[in-house]
């Protein structure tokens, strides 16, 4: 009983977090937000650390408003776009959406924005495939900041995904690990006018003027890299 009555919780709370603003972006006002949650992030201190891991990224994605939110049973849901990087060049974007349970004593609700770095072909899988869990299906960590990302080598750094946050006007790496990634066939489709793939979508060049703004706040983060 007690495994039902959690599993109707979760579906309940997946429906309201749906419902939130976070939910009802279209593939532009999503891009416009992630733009404002790179230059935000742009003004941190810590940024040349999140940087030097964009550096070397194979892709670098976007979550601009991710509400979390639980009571006894927590869950979170937001929607969001990929960009591609392949020889200095940026392709796409690719819509997703990023969502997933916990169970605890969780009160309260809180709403935050993320980047997430993608530093490896696996971890660009993770945004191709219908569903993939983070944590589990691909490697997920709090992108290094400050003193940790000093302390850091080649060795340390395996994680496919390093994510960053920003919330209430601070700036660091936050856990993801349990929450799943899915493809946004809608967002895609409304965005490119036609059925297409994430892969598809990935392969396309990110020059349209719609997306052009973002991938030049990317060459701004590109040049704080050490």
């Amino acid at each position: 009983m007690m495994r039902k009555f959690l599993g109707a919780v979760l579906v309940l709370m997946t429906f309201v977090l749906r419902a939130s603003p976070a939910a009802a972006a279209s593939p532009e006002s999503l891009i416009r937000d992630s733009v404002d949650v790179l230059r935000a992030m742009l003004n941190q201190d810590d940024t040349r650390d999140m940087a030097d891991v964009v550096e070397g990224a194979h892709a670098v994605a976007f979550v601009p408003s991710m509400v979390k939110a639980g009571f006894i049973l927590g869950g979170e849901y937001g929607e969001g776009l990929i960009l591609r990087k392949e020889k200095g060049k940026w392709y796409g974007p690719s819509f997703y959406n990023l969502g997933g349970g916990s169970l605890g004593l969780q009160i309260g609700a809180q709403k935050i924005s993320l980047i997430l770095v993608v530093t490896n072909e696996k971890g660009v899988e993770a945004f191709l495939s219908s569903k993939t869990k983070l944590g589990g299906d691909v490697s997920v960590a709090a992108g290094p900041v400050g003193r940790r990302a000093e302390a850091a080598t080649d060795a340390q750094m395996k994680a496919s995904i390093y994510s960053y946050s920003m919330t209430k006007g601070l700036f660091a790496g936050v856990s993801l690990e349990g929450s799943v990634i899915s493809i946004s066939v809608k967002r895609n489709e409304e965005y490119w006018k036609k059925k297409i793939s994430a892969a598809d979508a990935l392969r396309k060049p990110a020059n349209d003027k719609r997306i052009r703004p973002l991938v030049e706040e990317l060459g701004r983060l590109a040049k704080r890299a050490r």
